[in-house]
């Protein structure tokens, strides 16, 4: 065959892909348009590449992390404002084969909620938002579109701080995402996880069906709970239950560098930090760059970050006889309000108004940049030669404008209680803590070097952390562990290698329940759980 007879064929072949994108595309958006447009204003929910709108969403919630490309970005956004209407894109997607993404917030490590290698399109739920607080019977109503810095702010006004929910740091977090991956807490060693403390919860499959807790049974949402919820269904709403919390809780942050002994304070922690008073989380960041995700003076910093659910004198006696090394003193921590609480672990300074809760927005809150993260779960500690291999390392990442950053998280207390099989999220008895990885840089010109110094550096800790399998924590996505090939038709086999990882024991299961209520794979991404019977197996 000539080249030129080569290039005509590939020609005609590109030009009818287009042809039929664009066909699909058009009737997809027609098909939407005329179920909805009695009910709402079509510009208001749907954005296309045409439309002002399209860029300003697409980017709100990119947790400013460059690094994410795609061959294809969403052929449409769409923004529901009324449970009805996301079932109808799903009728159409399905009538037109379209795939769908579900974006509920920020805080995406690879992406997932919003890139494809096929033509899609992205269900964004910033208007499903609403919080409906039940004080007397301790639960919330709670739509997959809110942030968690909005509901913790809506829980300390309606309950006079009296109040609490169980998740993560991160103001910006979109709650459906978070529980439905675990959720860590800085009260999670009292608590548990986010995923622990849900009563119910209102989903729509893939019929476009609105199922809750009874109608779809215990088996889905065991599921939901921990397993990633985008690969069973769109999550609408959580049902969580509400913790007491006392008046003030005690806050400190710490530092400590190489010279003032950081490397024998790490050591120490590891030995005691799940093994504390329940009520006491102290989690570890190391750091090569004096301030966090910055480019400062280089060197090893070791900052303990902590909450005690409770008043600073037990907090200190507690301290002097679990962790006397670290040498705390009655001027380094901060009684607050838990919601007060919330702005100190974000970064926030004394004195902010709890207002700010309300617009957290990651791309006006940091500057947008490249990141590549991983994770790690220990389960005995690590010595102080691997201690000083880590430093080592951290300290070899040279590149200009580029600082890495390791995040200790400390498991026991409440953690620990649990079973694995309670729920998919496995990590419990038995680990100490877990370590997020992360590297950060500023110019695209440098990301083949730090991607390959993160890889690096997980390759080294491979000796000092959980084995058989080599756990992951699902909420640090890392697409490095395996994904699902772009059709979605990924084996058993080929999904188990990362599936594990993330769920240990719990992953058949999982892939039990997709099987039974989404057999045909209509929700998936590159890191879903695939089902079974369309590829002829049999774990059963």
């Amino acid at each position: 065959m000539s080249k030129l007879t080569t290039f005509l064929i590939l020609s005609i072949c590109l030009i009818s892909y287009s042809w039929a994108y664009k066909s699909t595309h058009g009737d997809f958006v027609e098909c939407l348009s005329h179920k909805i447009m009695n009910s709402t204003s079509i510009s208001q929910v749907i954005h296309t590449p045409k439309n002002s709108s399209y860029s300003t969403i697409y980017n709100s919630f990119l947790d400013h992390n460059l690094r994410i490309t795609s061959n294809f970005k969403p052929s449409i956004i769409f923004t529901p404002t009324k449970e009805s209407q996301i079932q109808v894109a799903i009728y159409c997607s399905k009538l037109h084969d379209l795939q769908i993404r579900i974006r509920s917030g920020g805080h995406d490590y690879e992406g997932l909620s919003y890139i494809s290698d096929n033509p899609f399109f992205l269900i964004d739920l910033r208007n499903l938002r609403s919080i409906s607080i039940d004080i007397k019977n301790k639960t919330a109503w709670v739509q997959a579109g809110a942030t968690l810095g909005e509901v913790y702010y809506r829980i300390a006004e309606k309950s006079n701080n009296k109040l609490a929910f169980v998740a993560g740091a991160c103001p910006s977090v979109g709650v459906g995402g978070h529980i439905s991956g675990g959720g860590y807490s800085m009260m999670s060693r009292k608590f548990g996880i986010a995923a622990d403390n849900i009563i119910d919860a209102k989903l729509i499959d893939a019929n476009g069906q609105i199922q809750d807790r009874e109608s779809m049974g215990e088996d889905l949402f065991w599921a939901i709970r921990g397993g990633g919820g985008t690969s069973f269904g769109l999550i609408i709403s959580w049902k969580i239950k509400l913790v007491d919390i006392p008046e003030k809780v005690t806050v400190f942050n710490v530092g400590r560098t190489l010279k003032q002994n950081a490397t024998q304070l790490v050591y120490k922690w590891q030995h005691i930090t799940d093994k504390v008073d329940d009520n006491l989380l102290i989690r570890l960041f190391v750091r090569n760059s004096e301030f966090p995700y910055g480019f400062g003076k280089r060197d090893i910093y070791a900052f303990f970050t902590t909450m005690f659910v409770g008043r600073v004198d037990e907090l200190l006696h507690e301290m002097q006889d679990k962790f006397p090394e670290l040498g705390l003193v009655k001027e380094d921590c901060i009684e607050m309000s838990w919601i007060e609480s919330i702005l100190f672990f974000a970064g926030s300074p004394r004195g902010t108004s709890l207002d700010v809760l309300l617009h957290w927005n990651i791309t006006t809150t940091n500057e947008r940049g490249y990141f590549k993260g991983k994770s790690d779960y220990v389960q005995h500690p690590i010595s102080i030669y691997g201690l000083e291999g880590m430093w080592k390392l951290l300290n070899q990442l040279a590149v200009e404008n580029s600082g890495a950053e390791l995040q200790f998280s400390p498991y026991g207390g409440k953690l620990s209680d649990i079973s694995e099989s309670e729920i998919p999220f496995p990590h419990r008895a038995g680990n100490i803590f877990t370590i997020e990885y992360g590297v950060y840089w500023s110019r695209i010109e440098n990301s083949q070097r730090n991607i390959a110094w993160i890889r690096k550096l997980y390759e080294y800790m491979g000796k000092y952390v959980s084995k058989s399998p080599r756990a992951a924590y699902l909420n640090y996505r890392d697409l490095d562990l395996g994904m699902n090939n772009i059709n979605g038709n990924t084996s058993y086999e080929q999904a188990r290698v990362w599936g594990v990882k993330y769920f240990n024991n719990n992953f058949d299961r999982l892939v039990q329940v997709k099987t039974k209520f989404d057999p045909t794979n209509f929700f998936r991404n590159q890191q879903s759980i695939p089902p079974l019977l369309s590829l002829g197996y049999n774990i059963w």
